[in-house]
């Protein structure tokens, strides 16, 4: 592995070296947790928390089409892993928790935060945190074991009618179901529900069409580039997110996963780098990269524990 890869990602956010040190570097566990403690005091973890408006929101809701909502910085809270056991995590969560309703729908209006609403793909996000961040997700999680579809994936769409699953809301929920067994809710029901939806990503090959095995590009709505890697992804899957996934959850990988490992390894650039390939529009609470097109830490760091993953475990 390059040093002047590691020693680029190192010299960055504490977010970020805390991730490189345990995952790329091997330090010590006592170091990890220290700069890992620092997230909550320093930099872009210390910015997004002083975001937090006294009622508990972020951007004056529990979720926009914008990315600075509460649910939206929840997630790149946990992306950064925030230490759910500090201080300024527990505040934070709590008035989220006490203060933070849904709103919008008379399905969900006046839903607390962590009981969520009614799309999975949402509801897979506020999960994710909620299980991350130490909060009861049970009600979201049994809803969402019931909302799994015959090809053991899962789709917003699936309330209009559609019998097909979605990768992006498939990755959202399987995040969740992982985070949930992790914080003691692995009841069989969870993670053969959890296995299924791995196995509608791995039967595709993380980006193929099962009928004709042709590459999937983009989404159906056509705002979603698979083969093109962002950060933050919210809702959005793509093939680094998938790996990632299957990294997380300790799948061994096998040749489904082969051609997706390519694909990441053709984007490093000359420099040992990767580049942040695509942004979705949206306002985003606080910079975390140099911009579109520019090398990326989040990618390079996400892509490099891949690629070792593979090569350690294939």
């Amino acid at each position: 592995m390059e040093t002047s890869v590691i020693q680029w990602l190192l010299d960055s956010d504490p977010s970020i070296r805390w991730q490189v040190m345990r995952d790329l570097t091997g330090a010590p566990a006592g170091e990890v947790a220290a700069e890992r403690a620092r997230v909550a005091t320093e930099g872009l973890g210390m910015r997004l928390l002083a975001l937090q408006g006294a009622d508990g929101r972020w951007g004056g809701s529990a979720w926009n089409r914008g990315w600075n909502s509460t649910m939206h910085v929840l997630m790149l809270l946990r992306d950064m892993g925030l230490d759910p056991a500090s201080d300024q995590a527990r505040r934070a969560v709590r008035l989220v928790g006490d203060r933070v309703t849904w709103q919008g729908s008379p399905a969900y209006d006046g839903n607390p935060f962590f009981v969520g609403e009614v799309e999975p793909c949402i509801n897979g996000q506020v999960g994710a945190v909620g299980a991350y961040f130490g909060q009861d997700v049970r009600g979201i999680v049994d809803r969402l074991l019931c909302e799994q579809l015959p090809d053991g994936g899962w789709n917003c769409e699936a309330a209009n009618g559609s019998t097909r699953s979605s990768f992006n809301t498939t990755i959202c929920v399987l995040e969740a179901l992982l985070l949930y067994e992790r914080a003691g809710g692995g009841s069989p029901a969870v993670i053969e529900a959890r296995l299924r939806g791995q196995e509608y990503l791995l039967e595709r090959r993380l980006f193929r069409r099962r009928s004709t095995g042709e590459v999937i590009e983009r989404d159906r709505k056509g705002d979603a580039a698979w083969t093109r890697f962002a950060f933050p992804t919210w809702w959005h899957y793509d093939v680094l997110r998938g790996l990632d996934y299957l990294r997380s959850a300790g799948v061994t990988p096998d040749e489904r996963v082969t051609e997706a490992i390519e694909l990441v390894a053709s984007k490093r650039d000359c420099d040992g780098r990767w580049p942040l390939e695509t942004r979705y529009p949206g306002v985003m609470p606080v910079e975390i990269d140099e911009g579109e097109g520019r090398p990326s830490r989040w990618n390079t760091l996400r892509a490099l524990r891949v690629l070792n993953w593979y090569s350690t475990r294939h």
